[in-house]
């Protein structure tokens, strides 16, 4: 099947996804249309993390079918380079290359996996980490900067391979509150200009205000989802009631 617009560029279908006996994934059904950003919360240990990992096959599924742009990610045929260019990814770490500056970690990939010309992408490069507002800080090393910024230029490092879909997994929760409202302001900023997001987050200020549909995990299952409207202000489950309760 030839993927059109109109179609969910991500979509996720009855996946199951078990680590040994534990069964971690027990049938998660949703859909990403293009340009939406989605919102998965809920307590630790209930899929979130895996479920997105899943996306781009860092982890394989026992059951149920993943695609993106119509193409089944645990295909064993498709190309796992040409999956991660469409679906780029930002961990809670930020695992930047400690003897490589922020301009060069963000070249790397291009240049070394894709091939690209070093010149263009170190054009690229800069305009990026413009657009996440580090411009000047090309030469300094990750030892340099505080945990925000490293944590931007790792987002950066991410849309240099041009993605069509970016994931976030709880990617300020290693950060200090003070650099938090940095790195939301730049997935602001790609969510705004029709990046296609998905984040695992506890920040629910930001989920409310960013996310055009929340999911709530909890055990592997999906309990609720809705607009954020509805969802924080109207939630129908006990679960989600009680978990809200906590955390807001």
């Amino acid at each position: 099947m030839t993927w059109t617009p109109d179609h969910p560029i991500v979509s996720i279908r009855d996946v199951e996804k078990s680590f040994g006996t534990l069964k971690v994934l027990k049938g998660i059904s949703m859909d990403v249309m293009k340009g939406e950003v989605i919102c998965i919360i809920g307590p630790s240990g209930s899929g979130k993390s895996t479920l997105i990992r899943c996306i781009n096959a860092l982890n394989d599924i026992q059951g149920g079918s993943i695609t993106v742009e119509g193409q089944e990610v645990h295909d064993h045929k498709l190309d796992k380079l040409a999956l991660r260019r469409k679906v780029g990814m930002v961990f809670q770490q930020y695992n930047l290359f400690p003897h490589k500056t922020a301009l060069e970690n963000i070249m790397m990939a291009p240049v070394k996996v894709l091939k690209e010309d070093k010149a263009k992408v170190a054009e690229r490069a800069r305009s990026l980490l413009k657009k996440v507002r580090l411009e000047g800080k090309e030469d300094s090393y990750p030892g340099e900067l505080s945990g925000g910024q490293q944590q931007r230029v790792a987002i950066a490092r991410s849309l240099a391979m041009n993605p069509d879909v970016m994931l976030f997994d709880e990617v300020t929760a290693a950060l200090d509150p003070e650099t938090v409202k940095e790195v939301l302001v730049t997935i602001k900023d790609l969510a705004a200009e029709g990046m296609t997001c998905i984040l695992v987050t506890h920040e629910m200020g930001f989920a409310r205000e960013v996310a055009d549909h929340i999911y709530f995990t909890d055990k592997g299952v999906i309990v609720e989802h809705g607009p954020p409207t509805t969802f924080f202000d109207n939630a129908k489950d006990p679960r989600t009631k009680e978990f809200l309760s906590q955390i807001l």
